[in-house]
C-alpha cells in the first residue's frame, strides 16, 4: 500500500479526526473544487448519520464553518476559534476561504439529517454552492476516521483520488504476512522496510524532521495538559483531572509498585483532555484515541532509558505506522463504522508495536505485541456521553496505554509465536464492527450514551 506515515500522523485540533479535523478539510476542499468563487450567492452543507447524530458534540458545525473559512486543522490557532465563530454569527456574513463574501445563517445553512445515511460511509456530508446566475454546485464527501476524507467518486472508485502516478514501493504490503516475508526474504526489520518505503516520497532527513514535529506536537501537548484545569466544554461538567493527580503524584513520598503505569495514563488522560477542549493534538490514528502513543512514546523516552532516544522514537513511530495502515486499509479506524475498536484498539495495537520495536524487539515480536492490543479491545463500543469525546475516551485512553505496555511486555518476552496472526484479529476486528448495532457505532443511542442519561433522569 502506498499509505505514507504522515497521513496517520497528522497535526490537527480537538474535538473527533472523524468528526472535527475531515469536515474541517472537506468544507475547505469543496471550496477549492469550485469553480466561479466571486459569483458565490450561497452555501450550505448537510450533515448525515454519525455526523448529524453526534456532530454538536464534536464541533462539526465549528468544524464546517471554518473549513470554509478557509481555516486547516495544523494551522488553525485554536484560541481564535470562538472569535472567528462569533463574527460570523453577528454579522450573518462569511468570507469563502477568507475572500468571498456570502450570507450565511448558522441555523439555517447547516442541515442536520439524524436518520439519513448516505450509502458510502456512516460519515456523509453534502455541500451546496449557488451562484448569482441561480446555477448550482454540489458534491458528497466522506469522513472515514482518523482525517481522511474522501469525495463520494473516489470511494465508489478507489484510485480516482490519484495525481499522477503511484510510486513504487520497495517493500509493498497489504497484509501483516507479506510484510513479515519481506523481512525474512531480506533480513530487514519492519521499521527498516517502513523507512525504505518512505525514501520513495522523501529523504532520510526529511522523514526524521517530519517525525520528530510529530513527537514535539504530542509532548507539548502532555505537557499542556499536565498543566491545565477546569471544566471541559460541553455541557457535561467534566473536569479535567491529569493535572491534579499529576501533582499528587509529584507530591506524595509514597511510592508504590505501579506508579510507573498511573503516570502513562495521566499521560494519555492529559491528552484527551486537551483533545475534548479543543486544542491541539496529534491524530494517533484518531483524536479519540489520541493520547496512547504519547504517553507510550514518553514512558519510552523517560523510563525505559534508551541510549538512542531520538533514534528509537522514531523506529516506535515507523512501526506503529504499519500496524495503522493494515487496519485502516483491511478494517477500519473509524468509530463510527466499527466502534471503539477501531480507534483505542487500533491505537492500543500501534503503540504496543511501536513499543516493542523501539526496544529492539523483532518483526515476530511487534506482530505479536500488535495482535494482543487489538485482540483485547475486541468487540469494544463508540457510546460517548452526549456525543462529547469525555465520558468514556479520556479514561479509555488511559487504560489503553497502559494496555499497549502490557501487550509488548509479553511480546518481548516470548519468541514471537502465537496463535492468532495479526492479519486474524484484524479481520475479526472487521467482522465484529460490521455485526455491531449502529446504535453502538459513534451514535450516542446506545451504550453508556443513553443509559446513564436514563438513570440520571429517573433519579431526579
Amino acid at each position: 500500500m502506498d499509505m505514507r506515515v504522515f497521513e496517520l500522523f497528522k497535526i490537527g485540533v480537538g474535538p473527533s479526526s472523524s468528526h472535527t479535523v475531515g469536515p474541517m478539510l472537506a468544507a475547505r476542499r469543496f471550496l477549492l473544487e469550485s469553480a466561479d468563487l466571486y459569483k458565490a450567492s450561497k452555501v450550505q452543507v448537510a450533515l448525515y448519520g454519525s455526523l448529524a447524530l453526534t456532530g454538536h458534540g464534536h464541533a462539526t458545525d465549528k468544524a464546517v464553518l471554518l473549513g470554509l473559512m478557509g481555516e486547516t486543522p495544523q494551522d488553525l490557532v485554536p484560541e481564535s476559534v470562538d472569535e472567528k465563530l462569533a463574527a460570523l454569527t453577528s454579522s450573518g456574513k462569511m468570507n469563502l476561504l477568507g475572500e468571498y463574501p456570502v450570507k450565511f445563517d448558522v441555523a439555517s445553512d447547516i442541515l442536520w439529517f439524524k436518520q439519513e445515511v448516505l450509502p458510502g460511509h456512516p460519515n456523509g456530508l453534502k455541500f451546496i454552492l449557488t451562484r448569482n446566475d441561480g446555477s448550482s454546485f454540489e458534491k458528497i464527501y466522506y469522513s472515514t476516521g482518523g482525517g481522511f476524507i474522501y469525495s463520494a467518486e473516489e470511494l465508489e472508485n478507489p484510485g480516482s483520488d490519484e495525481s499522477g502516478e503511484r510510486k513504487t514501493l520497495p517493500y509493498p504490503f497489504g497484509t501483516m504476512a507479506e510484510l513479515l516475508a519481506h523481512g525474512k526474504r531480506t533480513g530487514l526489520s519492519i521499521t527498516d522496510m517502513l523507512r525504505a518505503n518512505e525514501n520513495v516520497h522523501c529523504s532520510d532527513e526529511e522523514l526524521d524532521a517530519g517525525l520528530d514535529k510529530i513527537w514535539s506536537v504530542m509532548k507539548g501537548c502532555i505537557s499542556r495538559g499536565l498543566q491545565m484545569s477546569g471544566e471541559l466544554p460541553g455541557g457535561l461538567h467534566v473536569k479535567r483531572r491529569a493535572a491534579k493527580l499529576w501533582r499528587a503524584a509529584n507530591e506524595t513520598a509514597d511510592v508504590l509498585p505501579h506508579d510507573g503505569l498511573h503516570r502513562v495514563s495521566l499521560y494519555a488522560m492529559a491528552v484527551n483532555e486537551e483533545n475534548a477542549a479543543g486544542g491541539r493534538v496529534v491524530t494517533a490514528p484518531t483524536n479519540g484515541a489520541a493520547g496512547i502513543i504519547p504517553a507510550v512514546l514518553r514512558y519510552y523516552a523517560e523510563d525505559c532509558k534508551p541510549s538512542h532516544p531520538e533514534q528509537g522514537i522514531r523506529n516506535f513511530m515507523l512501526a506503529a505506522s504499519a500496524i495503522g495502515m493494515l487496519c485502516k486499509k483491511n478494517a477500519s479506524i473509524s468509530g463510527a463504522e466499527i466502534g471503539c475498536q477501531g480507534e483505542v484498539g487500533v491505537a492500543c495495537a500501534m503503540a504496543a508495536a511501536g513499543l516493542t520495536a523501539a526496544l529492539g524487539g523483532t518483526n515476530e515480536q511487534i506482530e505479536s505485541a500488535a495482535e494482543i492490543g487489538i485482540e483485547h479491545h475486541l468487540g469494544m463500543t463508540c457510546d460517548p456521553i452526549g456525543g462529547l469525546v469525555q465520558i468514556p475516551c479520556i479514561e479509555r485512553n488511559g487504560m489503553g496505554a497502559v494496555k499497549a505496555i502490557t501487550a509488548a511486555s509479553l511480546s518481548l518476552r516470548s519468541d514471537g509465536t502465537h496463535h492468532v496472526s495479526l492479519d486474524d484479529v484484524i479481520e475479526t476486528m472487521r467482522a465484529t464492527g460490521f455485526d455491531m448495532q449502529a446504535k453502538y457505532k459513534e451514535t450516542s443511542l446506545g451504550g453508556l450514551a443513553v443509559h446513564v442519561i436514563t438513570v440520571n433522569h429517573a433519579a431526579c
